[in-house]
């Protein structure tokens, strides 16, 4: 039995750790950390976690809590990771981050995008892209994940093999993609209340998100050279998931019954991915809750433009369900423990 440690449980991210950690038979969460809700109830906050009743949140002593856990989850803020990350890696101990602080392989891109310098260069030199469709023999090698961001999971996986082949002009990639709310964290904001969300659908982040660098570091080690993008999110009146519309050009003439027959080779032996039949597209409600990405492609031939879509549940194949797998992968268990899952429908 292993012990778990969620280091920021008061999170949508946090929640569905324990949510989906309630299933796993080989783990034992141990402790739950949050700091504006420490010395509170976790079904104080999330009712529905029925089995943490017992469980008050505690500050992030990382002293006092060290030997409580043998991996920890960090559901931290992006930048309050960095200092956390590195006393527990130096320490001996599995981490799966979920922040962006160990994304990025560069640390001047990091400050360049996250306007705060990352002060901890050797450990995040140790840290693997924890994407295990693409970097799984060195997930299972590793003491650090870095947990990949929502969009850049829906975006990779959905043109791995099209760059991999060789398939694509990658010059001119163009990706469009559409989040749940839930995205955006559990904090009070007034741009995402219910009047301010409801009934609107918007674009933002224009050319400066910061899931970008990370899109364009993952999509260039399977281009095997430098790729930049254009990446436009938009924000959809929905609680949770993420579809995702990717275009590029053709390099040469093939019939979309050819690329899904590449694709479904590709991808035939990953549990968590579903290469659809042609004329079929992904939904997010076919994803909802579960850690399945669901992937359909169609070439226009009149552009000779490839466009692949791609759908997944932001908080679980976009966050913790990918953490956990992550986690199986890194310990030897079965890959697939505690997600197998189906998706919530309707």
């Amino acid at each position: 039995m292993i012990k778990v440690a969620i280091c920021g449980g008061s999170g949508y991210t946090g929640a569905e750790l324990l949510r989906i950690l309630s299933g796993h038979p080989e783990v034992e969460v141990t402790l739950i950390t949050s700091e504006k809700s420490a010395g509170k109830k976790v079904t104080a906050l999330f009712p529905h976690l029925h089995k943490y009743c017992n469980f008050i949140y505690e500050s992030l002593d990382k002293e006092k809590i060290l030997q409580k856990a043998d991996v920890f989850f960090m559901a931290l803020p992006h930048g309050a990771s960095q200092e956390a990350v590195d006393y527990f890696f130096k320490n001996g101990k599995k981490i799966i981050d979920l922040s962006a602080d160990y994304r990025l392989s560069d640390p001047v891109v990091y400050e360049e995008w996250y306007k705060t310098p990352h002060n901890y260069a050797d450990t995040l030199k140790q840290a693997v892209y924890g994407l295990p469709e693409f970097h799984r023999e060195k997930i299972k090698n590793a003491n650090l994940i870095a947990n990949p961001g929502c969009y850049p999971t829906s975006a990779i996986l959905g043109l791995y093999p099209a760059i991999k082949e060789g398939m694509v002009d990658i010059e001119n990639i163009v990706i469009d993609s559409k989040s749940g709310t839930s995205g955006a964290g559990r904090k009070t904001n007034i741009d995402f209340s219910y009047c301010e969300v409801n009934e609107g659908f918007k674009a933002y982040g224009i050319a400066v998100h910061r899931h970008t660098p990370e899109i364009e570091q993952e999509l260039s080690k399977i281009a095997g050279k430098k790729i930049k993008i254009n990446f436009t999110p938009h924000l959809v009146p929905m609680d949770r998931g993420i579809i995702s519309t990717m275009y590029a050009k053709m390099l040469k003439k093939l019939e979309t019954a050819e690329i899904i027959s590449v694709y479904k080779k590709y991808y035939d032996a990953e549990p968590f991915v579903n290469v659809l039949d042609e004329g079929v597209f992904p939904n997010t409600k076919n994803v909802r809750g579960s850690n399945f990405v669901d992937i359909g492609l169609k070439i226009n031939n009149r552009t000779n433009t490839l466009i692949v879509v791609s759908a997944i549940d932001n908080l679980v194949k976009g966050a913790s369900g990918q953490a956990v797998q992550n986690m199986n992968i890194m310990i030897g268990f079965k890959e697939t423990i505690a997600l197998q899952s189906q998706a919530l429908f309707p």
